[in-house]
């Protein structure tokens, strides 16, 4: 049988396929849509090509997603390249910069027949981890959209009723959303005094931080907006539909972020990640879903600190050498891998040395929580293939700093 290479470059409407021999001869080219006649239509063209799913490796620009998943498990060997390197390979088949989904096809099935030994296969997740891999990105994406939704409420607040936004720490939090939409208006406080503040304050269970005096305070001494009433009112109705969503949208966050606490506790691989010092369920989370439990994908912790975005970039040429930041990573999981470190040295003393070391250096605070970000990539790469939990008793940097 020959050996074929096939390139698929996808897009949202139309997926262009092309096929090659082991000598370079385009064998096969065609395209097909993206819904499913045309998902079924490229499984039959393929087979007929190769009948044995696994003999013909397809090469494509991403590791995930519908069509993706439809390959994996009609069996063929899906093999991801970085779009990075498509193109930089470019210029191997063309002088000029003209690009056509045919002509990436091709470079695509050709590059994994080249150099087809640089490049790994995709192994299939498990369920579990695929599970919580979408829980994980949806709620971050829901976050994001909280964020701006909080931002655009602020900034309407801000242009006639300053005050309301600064009564409470949070925009967004569930009581400062109930005062917005109770009193959307300057004109609705005119009677709003400490005892009705002080009702208000108890029937949305407020924690006691400030008393009704100091809150009704932080309301009178901000800036007066100059909106005429009925500009205020129209901007009210907007604060209050803006209110809902948000108040909705932060109901639904709080649901899935005790979804995700639950899922990720009842993994082993979850409970290693969270045995790490002030990791936390979804921070945890966020990082096994990114990781993920196929060990073959990083065989040292160097390819784990890369994949995370931790790991410096160097160019060195002669006498010249250039160490920059990492660009091109795996942006989910260098924030979460982050978000670990800058919590773990305020309960992990060898972190608050490694994060303290770097800040004498003149690294600035995201540089330095960086650095020890790759130091814990080592730990946590260890822990994920042994299998173990962290152990501070066998740490040994920890366990130097200990005794000195």
């Amino acid at each position: 049988m020959d050996h074929l290479f096939a390139g698929l470059d996808w897009a949202s409407n139309v997926h262009a396929v092309c096929v090659l021999d082991a000598a370079g001869a385009v064998r096969e080219r065609f395209e097909v849509a993206h819904d499913a006649a045309g998902l079924t239509a490229l499984l039959t063209q393929l087979r007929k090509l190769s009948p044995e799913a696994r003999a013909l490796p397809i090469a494509i620009e991403r590791p995930s997603g519908l069509l993706v998943d439809t390959l994996i498990e009609a069996g063929f060997r899906v093999v991801p390249i970085h779009p990075n390197v498509v193109k930089a390979t470019r210029p191997r088949y063309r002088s000029h910069g003209a690009k056509s989904d045919a002509s990436d096809a091709y470079l695509l099935a050709d590059l994994l027949r080249t150099d087809g030994a640089r490049f790994a296969g995709l192994k299939p997740q498990s369920d579990e981890i695929r599970a919580l891999r979408a829980l994980v990105r949806g709620r971050d994406d829901l976050v994001a959209t909280r964020v701006q939704l909080a931002n655009q409420l602020r900034s309407l607040l801000d242009s006639f009723w300053p005050g309301a936004a600064t009564v409470f720490a949070d925009v967004d939090s569930p009581i400062a959303l109930a005062f917005v939409q109770r009193y959307a208006t300057p004109h609705a406080t005119t009677r709003l005094g400490e005892k009705r503040m002080a009702g208000f304050l108890a029937q949305h269970h407020y924690c006691g931080r400030r008393t009704p005096a100091e809150l009704l305070e932080r309301l009178h001494t901000a800036p007066t907006g100059h909106a005429d009433e009925l500009e205020a009112d129209a901007k009210g109705e907007l604060v209050c539909a803006l209110a809902r969503v948000l108040e909705r949208l932060v109901e639904q966050i709080t649901q899935l972020s005790a979804r995700i606490e639950h899922n990720v506790a009842a993994l082993p691989d979850g409970r290693i990640v969270m045995s790490l010092p002030r990791a936390g369920r979804v921070c945890a989370a966020q990082i096994l879903a990114e990781l993920g439990d196929v060990r073959e994908r990083f065989p040292s912790d160097d390819q784990l600190a890369a994949e995370a975005g931790v790991a410096p970039v160097t160019y060195q040429s002669g006498k010249s050498r250039n160490v920059t930041f990492r660009w091109a990573c795996n942006h989910r999981l260098r924030r979460a891998i982050t978000c670990l470190a800058d919590n773990s040295r305020h309960a992990s003393a060898w972190a608050a040395r490694v994060y303290s070391a770097a800040r004498q250096r003149g690294c600035d605070h995201p540089h330095a929580v960086r650095i020890l970000a790759r130091a814990w990539t080592r730990v946590l790469w260890r822990l994920w293939v042994d299998h173990v939990t962290y152990d501070p008793a066998k740490h040994r940097a920890a366990l130097a700093l200990a005794t000195t």
